[in-house]
């Protein structure tokens, strides 16, 4: 997937959100809901983390499905964007800006 494609489905997904859950004029309200959504999906990665390195109660590893994981990546990543496109960062401005810092860093 290009990066056009994901910054699409963002904007898509943002739109299915606000009619799911009402179109709130509240931008303020937005970006802390998102805010707090994306530490949720973090903590849900961390678990994640925490099995893939056996971390885990026993009860709790014997149960895991090793399809979570990757589900937790991209849930990150997409709420990230969700949270970005609220507060109106171009994102592909911000990554190209940001590869091109960290490339020069190791240069």
């Amino acid at each position: 997937m290009e990066l056009k494609e994901l910054l699409q489905f963002i904007e898509a997904q943002d739109e299915r959100l606000k009619k799911y859950f009402g179109d709130h004029a509240d931008q303020e309200k937005r970006i802390l809901t998102r805010t707090v959504k994306l530490s949720e999906e973090l903590g849900e990665l961390c678990d994640e983390v925490l099995t893939f390195n056996s971390m885990q109660r026993k009860q709790k590893l014997d149960s895991h499905d090793k399809e979570n994981l990757p589900k937790e990546f991209a849930d990150v990543i997409i709420t990230a964007l969700l949270l970005a496109r609220a507060m109106d960062v171009d994102m592909e401005k911000a990554l190209e800006g940001r590869i091109e810092e960290l490339e020069k860093r190791y240069r």
